[in-house]
């Protein structure tokens, strides 16, 4: 089965027959780790392969000995995020000099773990904090550190009711608001990687008080149009939507619990079940083995997936074949003329935004496709460097062995050029 999938994978699955089998495969492996949790009791006390995938994102910094700060910040509607800073770093740790400020925005299905979850010299928290910069690491609601809110229950179907649609309209406002209030820096760099980069487009687009407090934005594998989006992930939550539905209570997606944090930390890291994540990871992402840090698995697959809701993924799945963002399709005229005022969901007009923009993206991610990136170059007014790399997938730009090479020191030396 697994050498039927990286043959389907490859053809980039393109045909019915292979989307289905897609489907079965996605079935057969949820079905298998089910049963493997009549094993949950007997070697859950088994210490990781590394330390910190038994660790939250505070105890990570600090066991690699770097400050850390942790806050809960409240948007104006009433979600609570957690929101973690790196204020220098171990090899700049002046206290009294004014840094300036950068802050990390998150893909789908992840959380702030995502840029500390390598070793310090190839995780972008940490080389940031190096270079001398503050460094802020956002979490969207709904994902492992953005689960509460002052007044609606976490179980609630009210709580889950959300999509990148409000990710964009009071999350990241709220965060930047708090950041440079803290900070008393008025301008700071923005990196967004996946829908951190369509949250992106869609502040920086619609709130000016924003936009113009942004100085440069940072864009690895940018997701704005969908026309060529090739993920099983996404397509399956289309075509299978009702039954998605049923199975998640149409409330959170692949949300954290302490089994799967127990499969990715002590299950994929055997030999026997490695390939078997692998695919999984892949088939979401892109394929690209020989650029990801094998040793780290445990590392990656205790903190991802970290949740979304339903209402999230059903969002992205209305935009397939589309080459324009568009708000939340509620689902009736009703509806939408209730929340937009309007009987459809409004587009996002990108071209309004003008903050300075780089983007980096991959020849072979499948999330954020390169013909789609082709299309979002047209919308972008002030794009100040643009760079494909050939054989990168979604992840690369995350937990990619070359990704400082590649990816991180150009985005240093844009921010230096730039002070």
């Amino acid at each position: 089965m697994i050498h039927y999938f990286e043959d389907t994978y490859t053809r980039h699955l393109k045909s019915t027959k292979a989307e289905r089998s897609q489907m079965w495969y996605l079935f057969t492996i949820m079905y298998f780790i089910r049963i493997l949790g009549i094993a949950h009791g007997v070697i859950q006390n088994q210490r990781s392969v590394n330390p910190e995938a038994d660790m939250n994102i505070s105890q990570i910094i600090s066991y690699w000995g770097y400050p850390d700060e942790e806050y809960d910040i409240v948007t104006e509607d009433g979600y609570i995020l957690g929101l973690f800073r790196i204020p220098y770093g171990k090899t700049n740790n002046n206290k009294n000099l004014v840094q300036r400020v950068v802050y990390l925005q998150h893909g789908l299905l992840t959380s702030a773990s995502s840029w500390i979850s390598n070793l310090p010299n190839n995780s972008l928290g940490f080389i940031l904090a190096d270079a001398g910069y503050d460094v802020w690491m956002g979490n969207s609601r709904g994902n492992t550190w953005s689960r509460k809110h002052l007044y609606l229950e976490t179980n609630s179907k009210e709580f889950w009711a959300f999509s990148f649609d409000e990710m964009a309209k009071y999350d990241l406002p709220a965060s930047i608001d708090f950041i440079v209030k803290k900070t008393r820096q008025e301008e700071i760099f923005y990196v967004g990687h996946s829908q951190g980069t369509t949250i992106g487009f869609i502040t920086f687009s619609t709130i000016p008080k924003i936009a113009e407090r942004v100085k440069i934005f940072f864009a690895l594998a940018p997701v704005f149009s969908t026309k060529y989006l090739k993920s099983p992930l996404i397509t399956i939550t289309y075509k299978w939507k009702s039954i998605v539905k049923v199975f998640s209570g149409n409330k959170d997606f692949l949300s954290k619990t302490s089994f799967k944090k127990f499969v990715g930390s002590k299950l994929c890291p055997l030999q026997i079940f490695e390939k078997i994540c692998l695919n999984i990871l892949f088939m979401m992402c892109g394929y690209d083995p020989k650029n990801l840090n094998m040793s780290r698995l445990d590392v990656y697959f205790s903190h991802n997936p970290a949740g979304t809701s339903i209402q999230n993924m059903l969002h992205w799945s209305q935009l397939l074949n589309s080459t324009h963002l568009k708000a939340y399709d509620w689902g009736s005229p009703d509806l939408n003329l209730v929340h937009y005022n309007q009987t459809t969901s409004p587009l996002y007009n990108v071209t309004n935004m003008n903050v300075a923009t780089a983007i980096w993206n991959g020849e072979r991610d499948l999330l954020a496709d390169p013909e789609d990136v082709k299309i979002l170059h047209s919308e972008i007014t002030n794009r100040i460097y643009y760079k494909t790399i050939s054989y990168y997938n979604h992840i690369d730009f995350l937990f990619g062995l070359d990704v400082y090479d590649q990816v991180y020191h150009e985005i240093i030396d844009i921010i230096q050029d730039n002070l």
